[in-house]
């Protein structure tokens, strides 16, 4: 072997090394949990999906957590778990059409409504196909009184069906992640069963909240793979490999989005377009042949003829995406690799290099299994999450209710998810503030 080859092993080694992270993904443990709900009639048909935080900005103690739960709507909750305000998602405006479903939820600060300065929590409603806008009151929030206010323009367009009979096919807003520029307030939302992207505009419609299309984006939807073969993710016939867990970098603008049976992309958003989109990391099933089972309705993976050219860091689904901003454009993108209950690290910077994984075990409350939407927070949240906190839905939440199946959300301290690796992550608590992006 040649000289030439040798330092290019060696170099390929060593970043490697810099790059991979450990080798198994370290365990952390969750100090809180909201309470479990169940995909029932007795239930409500409540399904949690995707949290978010709204920081108070006088007492970060009483922050809130919201967190959708499908067809069940909204709840709303404090820092100790405890549900403080439940909201129904919206009844089928008549017999045969299909009632709301609250999918993904995010927050957005000091949005101009009615001339006035107004934070939001704005909602994808898969099952109405739109976007849904919830004012947070800070007084209710200090009174201890429910805070949310729905606040959505009663003329507000699907964001992808054509009209009304297109909603009822179903290929509708999926995914949401939102963000702020200069006096401007935007939405990201995917599109149920389909790669298609759409980036909104927020409006103010005689004091309530609107929306305008600025751009949209339609990732790939079959791959070249490195052998010249051609590949399409698994899926059912007639569907494309959507997306979900998405979030934005609220300094530098960029997008990233899971999607969720190809891995976890990069997409700079410049002057309120979608620029070209970089897949920085992979699923492992990535380019694996897949038959479909029309007898259990499923596709089924020929992984004995999988050609290796998959990750190594995030196994299908790529879910929940969140983004932990610190100085200098440091930080972490976070991606929930559902298949094998670990979330991925990246780092925010540079070419998003993988740190390594994490998964959230059994502790003061059980672990996390199967998670979809995910969030964390730099800024100290009380003297429970003195140094920012991570939420996590969790798919399966225990003790089960017989054969009641539940879920809810796990709150985790940012500092423990830190520690626990060999090198810690950052913690800056300093340097970024969610209210503040500009």
């Amino acid at each position: 072997m040649s000289a030439f080859a040798l330092s290019g092993l060696t170099a390929l080694a060593t970043a490697f090394a810099l790059t991979a992270g450990p080798v198994s993904p370290v365990s952390v443990t969750a100090t809180v949990e909201t309470p479990a709900v169940y995909d029932d009639e007795a239930g409500g048909n409540a399904d949690a999906d995707d949290p978010a935080v709204w920081v108070d900005p006088e007492h970060p103690g009483r922050s809130i957590v919201v967190g959708t739960l499908k067809e069940a709507g909204l709840d709303v909750y404090g820092l100790d778990g405890r549900r403080l305000q439940h909201i129904a998602a919206p009844p089928a405006p008549h017999e045969d059409a299909k009632p709301g479903r609250f999918n993904n939820v995010d927050i957005v600060y000091g949005f101009e409504l009615g001339g006035r300065k107004t934070d939001l929590a704005l909602v994808s409603d898969r099952g109405r196909d739109r976007v849904r806008a919830f004012a947070i009151d800070p007084a209710a929030v200090a009174a201890g009184r429910p805070p949310l206010k729905d606040v959505t323009a009663p003329g507000a367009a699907p964001v992808f069906a054509a009209d009304e009979a297109g909603v009822e096919d179903q290929r509708t807003s999926y995914g949401l992640t939102a963000f702020s520029d200069d006096d401007n307030a935007y939405a990201v939302v995917s599109q149920r069963e389909e790669a298609r992207l759409r980036l909104l505009r927020l409006t103010d419609d005689h004091g309530r909240v609107g929306y305008e299309t600025e751009d949209t984006l339609d990732l790939p939807a079959a791959f070249t793979l490195p052998d010249g073969r051609k590949w399409t993710p698994c899926a059912d016939p007639g569907e494309n490999p959507q997306v979900e867990g998405m979030a934005v970098d609220l300094e530098e603008h960029v997008l990233y989005a899971a999607q969720e049976r190809v891995g976890l992309w990069r997409i700079d958003l410049d002057d309120e377009e979608f620029e070209h989109p970089k897949l920085i990391d992979r699923v492992h099933e990535y380019g694996t042949p897949w038959t479909y089972d029309t007898a259990e309705e499923e596709c089924v993976l020929d992984t004995a003829h999988d050609p290796g050219f998959g990750g190594e860091h995030l196994r299908a689904d790529a879910e929940g995406v969140t983004v932990y901003h610190a100085g200098d454009g440091a930080g972490y993108v976070l991606a929930s690799s559902q298949g094998d209950n670990t979330f991925a690290v990246y780092e925010r910077d540079g070419d998003n290099d993988y740190v390594g994984s994490f998964r959230v075990g059994d502790g003061a409350v059980d672990g996390v299994q199967h998670s979809d939407g995910s969030t964390v927070v730099n800024v100290p949240l009380g003297r429970n999450f003195p140094e920012g906190m991570l939420i996590t839905h969790d798919g399966e939440a225990t003790p089960a209710d017989g054969d009641r199946a539940g879920t809810d959300f796990k709150f985790v301290r940012w500092d423990a998810v830190a520690g626990a690796f060999p090198e810690p992550l950052t913690v800056d608590t300093d340097s970024f503030d969610p209210r503040d992006t500009d």
